[in-house]
């Protein structure tokens, strides 16, 4: 079984916000780029700890996560983050994994942005081109 992994733009949300608001210039805007793998047995978006540092993104609460060997630990939640994938973007938050970890890409922005893993050929792709298709059922 191999990996998808993708790269993900992350960008603060809320310097996003501040800038189109007038408060900051653009370049101010905290933004970067990392390789992260898909995770589908995943909920959240995972990301390192130096990265939601280099993000200046703000700690919310906490929870228990479960890992793949039924660890469990609590974990801060940070955000929020803006992360863009195949040309979509969603506003979230995050799982602050510990320091130099890999990036988690989980169920929660596969599903809002409509991106299916194809597990076979190692991609993520768009079930839709053109638009997210999200089910209200």
């Amino acid at each position: 079984m191999g990996e998808i992994v993708v790269t993900a733009k992350l960008e603060n949300t809320e310097d996003r916000g501040s800038f189109k608001r007038g408060f900051h210039d653009e370049a101010s805007i905290r933004a970067t780029s990392i390789d992260a793998i898909v995770d589908t047995g995943a909920a959240m978006l995972m990301l390192p700890q130096n990265i939601v540092e280099r993000l200046g993104l703000e700690v919310q609460r906490t929870a228990i996560v479960t890992y793949a060997d039924d660890r469990r630990e609590e974990r801060p939640i940070a955000g929020p983050v803006t992360i863009e994938l195949c040309g979509r973007f969603m506003h979230t938050s995050c799982i602050v994994g510990p320091p130099l970890s890999e990036a988690l890409i989980g169920q929660i922005v596969l599903q809002e942005l409509d991106l299916i893993a194809d597990c076979p050929r190692h991609s993520l792709h768009p079930r839709v081109p053109d638009y997210p298709l999200l089910s209200l059922r």
